[in-house]
């Protein structure tokens, strides 16, 4: 007796840990990616460019999660609020989240067993010619059968801890991805906020234009007649009039069709409008950005993170495809009653019940399993390079955006400059015309040099806003300092949100 117990317990361990061994293929691990120390060749300037200053990039502050308020306009505060609550494509991919969350969770169900009721009434009528299997020898009669079946497959090799695994990765990419939209929306309200207030400002500055070239051409015309200019000074003038007055209404379409953009971005029909008016002058741009560190980029972008949970959803496939050519185990159960009539159900004589249980082995398909399994190895490797992708291709935004401030910052300082000169040598121009030390072809020159200074300078204004917004999308939008009721629900979260650091005030 000894002897039999000294046997049954290591093989019922065996069979314990066989049931609960490790899942077939391999385990997920991010891949090493040899992360720079720094986004960009030479590190981001911090001095002043004769009188412009240029934002301080500090690692000390991090993305806060409503970004767009580092601008201090209340006007796009609300407006990407309202994009956000009612813009259909976050709408669509909340909607993807859930999706994918019914999905992981009706994978989930596999773990346990399969639980059936039945109940079959059959009324049947034999030959005479056949014996009658019942008592009574009666050819018309009803057969009542009520039972329940249980059936599990257990999960030997773990195919269903990979089809799990591989649900909740392809949640956690929805996840990032409904992020990444929000994120896209934002910015996106953003840019074409900044787009608004650039093209009011140049219409206001090309009307300014227009008004003092229409005072010249009316002094012209008052000299015309006192015989102190020729006619074609005046056609001249009337001729650049003209072609500044032909640059308005290009600007007034480019304002209309940006008021419909930011309607639409904000879930509206363009007829309904939004009640935000962006002025360039409202619009701040932050003396401090966010810098964060190389090394946590990977961790903030939701492009980055959606790609890794795709990589470890073809890494799931794998275990899944070598599980596929491994034994498959089923076991079921039945337990019911047959009986004549109703009131004979479940008494002792019309009780049945079975066990059984299943292994299936392929032994010949052709080669159809063995390929399926290389093939999901090869998506791995597909998905692997796309993850590796996705983060050169997040550091490149990060480098691009952190070089265009700087270049902005110049190239502002540039405009302004010449705006100076232009409008000092245009007041100039016009006094020497006046006193007949100049000539009106002088003049012209002067108010197209001035009018170019003045579009250049708005311009340049506008790409310093643009390219610091740029700057917090290409970071990451700030997701992990929201609350968490804020974020997108997800029970699969693979990793906790890393430590926050000082949001931007």
């Amino acid at each position: 007796m000894t002897k039999k117990t000294s046997l049954a317990t290591p093989v019922a361990a065996g069979i314990a840990l066989l049931l609960a061994g490790c899942a077939a293929g391999p385990d997920y691990a991010r891949p090493p990616l040899n992360l720079p120390a720094q986004y960009t060749s030479a590190p981001a300037g911090s001095t002043e460019a004769e009188g412009v200053p240029l934002p301080r990039f500090s690692p000390e502050l991090d993305v806060p999660a409503q970004w767009w308020q580092a601008f201090r306009s209340e006007p796009l505060n609300a407006l990407v609020a309202q994009s956000l609550a009612g813009n259909p494509t976050i709408e669509a991919a909340d909607a993807a989240l859930r999706v994918a969350q019914e999905n992981e969770a009706a994978d989930r169900a596999a773990f346990w067993p399969s639980v059936a009721l039945g109940y079959s009434p059959t009324r049947q009528r034999v030959a005479g010619a056949v014996a009658s299997p019942v008592s009574s020898n009666a050819n018309l009669y009803t057969l009542h059968t009520a039972q329940v079946t249980v059936s599990y497959t257990p999960d030997v090799f773990g195919a269903t801890r990979r089809q799990v695994e591989g649900a909740q990765a392809q949640t956690e990419q929805q996840r990032f991805q409904t992020l990444a939209a929000r994120l896209s929306l934002s910015s996106n309200v953003v840019a074409a906020a900044i787009t608004e207030a650039s093209l009011r400002a140049q219409q206001r500055a090309t009307l300014a234009i227009i008004a003092d070239q229409k005072e010249v051409l009316q002094a012209y015309r008052k000299q015309l007649g006192l015989g102190q200019v020729a006619v074609a000074d005046v056609d001249a003038q009337e001729a650049s009039l003209a072609a500044t007055e032909a640059t308005l209404p290009p600007i007034d379409k480019q304002l209309a069709q940006q008021r419909n953009l930011l309607a639409t971005l904000a879930g509206r029909y363009p007829s309904e409008g939004v009640a935000a008016h962006f002025e360039l002058d409202a619009l701040q741009l932050p003396g401090e950005l966010p810098q964060t560190l190389p090394s946590t980029l990977v961790e903030h972008r939701p492009d980055v993170r959606a790609a890794e949970a795709q990589l470890q959803a073809a890494s799931a496939a794998i275990g899944v495809a070598v599980a596929a050519r491994l034994p498959n185990v089923t076991l079921g159960a039945s337990y019911g009653s047959s009986a004549y009539t109703l009131s004979q159900l479940f008494k002792s004589s019309s009780l049945f019940w079975s066990l059984a249980g299943n292994v299936t082995q392929t032994v010949f398909d052709g080669g159809a399993l063995k390929h399926r399994e290389a093939a999901a190895r090869a998506s791995f490797d597909q998905a692997a390079a796309q993850y590796r992708a996705t983060v050169l291709s997040a550091f490149q935004d990060v480098a691009n955006a952190l070089e265009a401030i700087d270049a902005d910052t110049r190239a502002l300082q540039a405009a302004l400059k010449a705006e100076r000169t232009a409008s000092q040598s245009l007041a100039r121009t016009r006094t020497q015309v006046r006193l007949g030390d100049a000539s009106p072809l002088s003049l012209r020159i002067a108010q197209q040099a001035e009018q170019q200074a003045q579009l250049n300078l708005v311009q340049a204004r506008t790409l310093r806003l643009t390219d610091a917004a740029a700057l917090f999308q290409a970071l990451g939008g700030g997701w992990w300092n929201a609350p968490p009721a804020r974020l997108a629900d997800s029970s699969s979260s693979s990793a906790p949100f890393p430590a926050s650091k000082p949001a931007l005030p």
